[in-house]
């Protein structure tokens, strides 16, 4: 089994809360995810910053399998661009129909994140391809 074999089961996990919740239900769910899983995340990126959250962008992207992502950090802010998205793309290249909402679990997701670190979050594009920003919560 391949890495990337893993967005096989979150592609239908969420499908599966999609059809049988509703997209309320689903972004409940990338929430309470963002507050609880990740809490320890969080945490990391409240004590350590923007240093930190550069850090761990650039080493979990560059664990996944294929995409283009370049993570940027300047004094304000940490861009991560995504050209190809690793799911999205991996998931393609598997002819699986990606759930429609797919990418809105980063927006839920890592919004939850900042918020307990004090920071904001955005997020712009969409289908595979979008930047993300994370930068202090007054500038967001």
């Amino acid at each position: 089994m391949a890495a990337g074999d893993f967005y096989f089961a979150i592609n239908a996990t969420f499908r599966f809360l999609l059809v049988h919740y509703g997209e309320e239900a689903l972004a409940a769910y990338w929430r309470a995810m963002g507050d609880e899983y990740y809490a320890p995340l969080a945490q990391r990126f409240r004590l350590g910053g923007l240093r930190e959250v550069e850090r761990y962008w650039r080493e979990f992207f560059a664990k996944e399998p294929g995409g283009d992502v370049e993570v940027t950090r300047t004094g304000s802010r940490v861009d991560i661009d995504v050209r190809e998205c690793p799911a999205i793309g991996w998931l393609k290249s598997h002819h699986r129909e990606v759930v429609p909402c797919y990418c809105r679990h980063c927006h839920h997701v890592s919004s939850a994140i900042a918020g307990q670190a004090g920071l904001g979050f955005s997020v712009e594009g969409g289908g595979g391809a979008c930047r993300q920003r994370f930068s202090p919560e007054d500038a967001a």
